[in-house]
């Protein structure tokens, strides 16, 4: 049993699992100082605690007299003066850390706004002004900070990267900002970290941090068009999509499909999963989705569909071409 809890502890800890211990960006830095500013407070605490105790220990075996006005002194000064010294200093440190995350340095800001919308359980991404739409993945540039317009259409949300990031809700009739800096290209997990109903576990998303050139290419790419389909397979999976239900709650643009219920698929098949974490993006797990999404993650809101055995291949070969 307690090999178990063990395993079970340092799951947390493994090197795929994002902290705030490990920032990439300014805004988890001092969420990182103050974690370690409290941790070594805590520490200095219990070692005084556990030497006082040690030292009270000793003396009652001597059954000495007890000077009352020392022992009340003591009581004072370390158990009202410290502490109330302590925890002034912590809430000034945190207020100060809280000033300097709610909004951008003004040297550092960037023209790139981004709209997130939580749904349950997937992530809506905006880029306004470009007409760029996509789900559970948000890019940026590197080195500049990034606004975020939170909210979101059904319950409460929280939007949180460890590695970049603090929480921030997402609240029903209310937008919420924040904002992303990362300082080096690469991909940032992120998680709800708001209990938002069955499916809260697969709520994830990914921040993908890149050159201001790369982002720049895929953002223009991302606000284009779905391509037309290459292949006869791909054009029978068009036909095939825009005649079934799923043009009825997707988009793809550029083709009949135009519905608003679920997520835009005009790059589907770049996005590095399904579901929000769900299933990996894979041509048999986004076959098993079409099928019977709920088998993947059972009570999301897409019903299966009733795409015949000899269609699904041509469907499946058309999502994996939007790029």
């Amino acid at each position: 049993m307690a090999c178990a809890w063990t395993v079970l502890l340092l799951a947390g800890c493994s090197a795929s699992a994002p902290s705030t211990l490990e920032p990439a960006g300014p805004g988890a830095r001092r969420v990182e100082g103050l974690w370690w500013l409290l941790f070594w407070i805590s520490l200095v605490v219990y070692v005084i605690v556990m030497a006082v105790l040690v030292v009270a220990l000793l003396r009652r075996r001597r059954r000495g007299p007890v000077n009352r006005g020392d022992a009340t002194r003591f009581v004072v000064v370390a158990g009202v003066v410290l502490p109330f010294l302590v925890l002034t200093s912590v809430y000034l440190v945190g207020l100060r850390d809280m000033d300097a995350l709610s909004q951008p340095e003004a040297d550092r800001a960037s023209d790139v706004e981004v709209t997130v919308v939580g749904h349950q359980w997937w992530w809506e991404v905006r880029y306004p002004g470009s007409g760029a739409v996509t789900a559970n993945e948000v890019h940026i540039p590197v080195g500049v900070d990034v606004r975020l317009d939170l909210t979101t259409a059904d319950v409460l949300h929280s939007f949180w990267v460890p590695e970049l990031m603090p929480k921030t809700d997402m609240i029903s009739g209310r937008t919420n900002t924040t904002w992303l800096h990362a300082d080096r290209p690469g991909t940032y997990r992120g998680h709800c970290a708001e209990y938002c109903g069955l499916q809260h576990g697969n709520m994830a998303f990914h921040v993908v941090a890149q050159p201001r050139a790369e982002f720049d290419a895929w953002l223009a790419r991302a606000a284009r068009p779905a391509p037309e389909p290459d292949t006869a397979a791909e054009r029978r999976g068009l036909a095939v999509f825009e005649q079934t239900g799923c043009a009825a709650c997707h988009t793809i643009r550029g083709t009949s499909a135009d519905g608003t219920v679920g997520p835009d698929l005009t790059t589907i098949g770049s996005r590095w999963s399904i579901g929000a974490g769900a299933a990996p993006n894979t041509p048999g797990d986004l076959g098993g989705w079409v099928v019977d999404p709920r088998t993947i993650k059972p009570g999301n809101l897409m019903p299966p569909q009733p795409v015949p055995a000899q269609e699904l291949p041509d469907l499946i070969a058309y999502l994996r071409s939007l790029k």
